[in-house]
C-alpha cells in the first residue's frame, strides 16, 4: 500500500527509465508488426491473423521487466482492416458471418497493433498489399503505387511538421534564435501542405484523421492534432520537447469522406466515467476490463467469453463507462492507405519509438511526383539531430530523400551509385 513518503513516479522523458520503457514496448511493437505482416497472404481469416498476433504480442511482453511489480500488456490488439477501411477492425468469434472474412490478392490492408510497458504505450500501422499468387514481380501498378506512395510521403511531411521550430536549427546563434521565436505551423497549414502531397499522387485526405498526445495510461491526451477536419470538429495544441505522440496518416483514392459500416464495433475502451452499475453482468464484464486492460483499447474477442461480454457491455457503453468504436470506411468504398508511428521529442528531435518499415519505393510504378518546392524542402530535413558520424551519415540520408520524392526513377539511379 502506497504511502505519504512514497515517491511520486515521474513518467516524463525527464526520467530516463520512461524512454527506455516506451522504447521496449516500441520495439515489441515492431517485432510483432513484421510477423503479423508476413502472416497476411490469400486466404488467411482476419481472425485467425488478429489471435496470432496478440499470442505473439503476449508472449513477448512476458519477456521483458519479468519479476517487476509493473503492469504491462496489450496496448492495442491486432486489428487488420480491409481495403476501404478507415479505422481498425478485429471481427469476433461469435460472429460467424465477419468472421468468415479471408484476405484477398492485391488487396491493400492496414494492420495495427501495439504494446505498453508500466502504462507507458507504443502503436504502430503499416499499410501493405497482400501478395498475388504471379507476384508480378512484386511491382505494384499505378493507382496502388499513387496511394502508398501519397500516404508514405505525407506521413514523412507530417513527422516534419510536428518538430518545434527551431529545435534542429543550424547556423550563427542569431540564425538557431530567430528560428525559435518562430511559430509552429497551424492545424489549417498542416493540412494544406499534406493535401498538396495527396493531390500530386490523385489522391486525397482522409477526414478528420487524427494525432494524439500520448501520456501514461493515456493514449488521447489533452492535445490532438485533426488533419482535414469534418464539420464541427478542431484540434487543439501542438507538438512540444519532452511529450509522446502517436502520429496518425489517412489517404484515399476516393474523396476521404467517410461513413459507418454496418460491421459490428468489437473494439472497446474504458472511459474516466464512473457510473454504478445495475446488472451483475455488467459489473462483473466490467471488472475483467478493468483489470486486463486497464485504460488501452480492447477488443471483445480477447474477454474470456465473448457471449457474455456482448452482453455485459451493453450498460457501461449507455452509461459511458465504456466508449465503443465505431466501424468506419471511405464513404466511396475506394482504397485507404494509413500508417501511424509512435514517437518522442526530445533536445535531439524525434525518435521514433515504433514505426511502419520504409517500403521499397522502386517497387511503385506511377508517373505521378511531389513537384511542390515547399512540401520537397520540408522533406530535406532531418527527423533528429546527428550525433554520430555526421558527415556520413548526412550524405547519405539527405540526398536520396528529395529524389525519391521529386522521381522514382531518379532514386533507383542514385541507389546504384
Amino acid at each position: 500500500m502506497a504511502t505519504s513518503e512514497d515517491p511520486i513516479p515521474d513518467y516524463t522523458l525527464n526520467n530516463p527509465d520512461t524512454l527506455t520503457k516506451y522504447k521496449t514496448a516500441g520495439q515489441i511493437s515492431q517485432k510483432v508488426l513484421q510477423a503479423v505482416t508476413a502472416w497476411c497472404v490469400e486466404g488467411e481469416r482476419i481472425i485467425d491473423v488478429c489471435q496470432k498476433g496478440d499470442k505473439l504480442l503476449d508472449d513477448e511482453i512476458a519477456k521483458v521487466y519479468k519479476g517487476k511489480k509493473i503492469n504491462k500488456g496489450i496496448s492495442h490488439p491486432t486489428t487488420v482492416s480491409p481495403s476501404s477501411f478507415v479505422t481498425p477492425y478485429t471481427p469476433i468469434n461469435a460472429d460467424t458471418e465477419e468472421a468468415a472474412t479471408v484476405l484477398k490478392p492485391g488487396e491493400i490492408i492496414k494492420i495495427q497493433l501495439g504494446a505498453q510497458i508500466d502504462g507507458l504505450g507504443t502503436i504502430v500501422c503499416d499499410s501493405i498489399v497482400i501478395p498475388t499468387t504471379k507476384h508480378d514481380k512484386d511491382l505494384h501498378p499505378s493507382r496502388e503505387a499513387d496511394l502508398l506512395l501519397a500516404t508514405y510521403w505525407a506521413n514523412e511531411l507530417l513527422l516534419r511538421l510536428m518538430i518545434p521550430p527551431g529545435l534542429l536549427a543550424s547556423g550563427t546563434d542569431e540564425e538557431k534564435a530567430k528560428a525559435k521565436t518562430e511559430k509552429p505551423p497551424s492545424q489549417t497549414k498542416i493540412t494544406q501542405l499534406l493535401e498538396k502531397v495527396a493531390k500530386s499522387y490523385s489522391c486525397n485526405l482522409v477526414e478528420s484523421t487524427t494525432s494524439w498526445l500520448f501520456e501514461h495510461n493515456e493514449i488521447e491526451g489533452k492535445k490532438k492534432i485533426i488533419l482535414s477536419p469534418a464539420e464541427g470538429v478542431k484540434g487543439d495544441g501542438s507538438a512540444e520537447v519532452g511529450e509522446v505522440w502517436g502520429v496518425e496518416m489517412g489517404v484515399s483514392l476516393g474523396s476521404g469522406k467517410c461513413k459507418t459500416l454496418s460491421n459490428r464495433p468489437t473494439l472497446m475502451r474504458r472511459t474516466t466515467t464512473t457510473y454504478a452499475l445495475k446488472r451483475p453482468s455488467s459489473r462483473s464484464t466490467l471488472s475483467e476490463i478493468v483489470n486486463k486492460f486497464k485504460t488501452f483499447p480492447f477488443s471483445l474477442r480477447q474477454m474470456d467469453d465473448e457471449r457474455a461480454a456482448k452482453v455485459g457491455i451493453v450498460e457501461s457503453i449507455r452509461c459511458g463507462v465504456l466508449r465503443q468504436y465505431e466501424v468506419v470506411g471511405d464513404k466511396d468504398n475506394e482504397p485507404v492507405g494509413r500508417l501511424l508511428s509512435t514517437v518522442a521529442l526530445t533536445k535531439n528531435g524525434m525518435t521514433l519509438l515504433a514505426a511502419p518499415p520504409k517500403p521499397d519505393l522502386s517497387k511503385y510504378v506511377t508517373d505521378n511526383k511531389i513537384t511542390d518546392e515547399e512540401v520537397l524542402k520540408i522533406l530535406e530535413k532531418p527527423l533528429s539531430r546527428n550525433t554520430g558520424n555526421k558527415s556520413k551519415n548526412k550524405k547519405k540520408k539527405k540526398k536520396p530523400a528529395k529524389k525519391a520524392a521529386a522521381s522514382e526513377e531518379e532514386e533507383e539511379s542514385s541507389d546504384d551509385e
